[in-house]
């Protein structure tokens, strides 16, 4: 055979595999409720719930950090992120927790922040330790 085909063959190979695996980072957005019976790691886009207190303690667990996020559809749940409060936290227009459901809250692999408009389309992306 052929020095060309062969080479075509790979490529393809290379680009179905690039395919699939950007593939899992193209999601769409899912809701606490869809969370909740899925059985796979999903993401939420949401707001933070400033009515909801915000836990960090760095003397005690400098990597465990909760707080609460409404979703689109208005439900709020509480999200464990296993990681430091990012600075300005609280100042976030919009939050993206990858994670799941586990005993009531949502457990965060990792939380994406939009910061404030001042930072004008700048993100801050966390990752956490789990």
């Amino acid at each position: 055979m052929k020095k060309l085909p062969i080479i075509a063959l790979i490529c393809i190979a290379a680009a179905v595999i690039i395919f699939m695996s950007a593939a899992d980072d193209m999601s769409t957005y899912a809701t606490f409720a869809q969370a909740e019976s899925s059985q796979t790691t999903v993401r939420v886009a949401g707001e933070l719930a400033k009515d909801k207190p915000i836990e960090y303690n760095p003397e005690k667990n400098p990597n465990f950090f909760s707080f609460y996020v409404r979703d689109a559809e208005g439900q709020e749940e509480k999200v464990v992120l296993l990681a430091a409060k990012p600075q300005d936290f609280e100042m976030s227009e919009q939050i993206v927790v990858t994670g799941e459901m586990k005993d009531g809250q949502f457990l965060a692999n990792d939380m994406l922040m939009k910061c404030p408009s001042k930072y004008k389309d700048e993100e801050v992306f966390i990752k956490g330790n789990s």
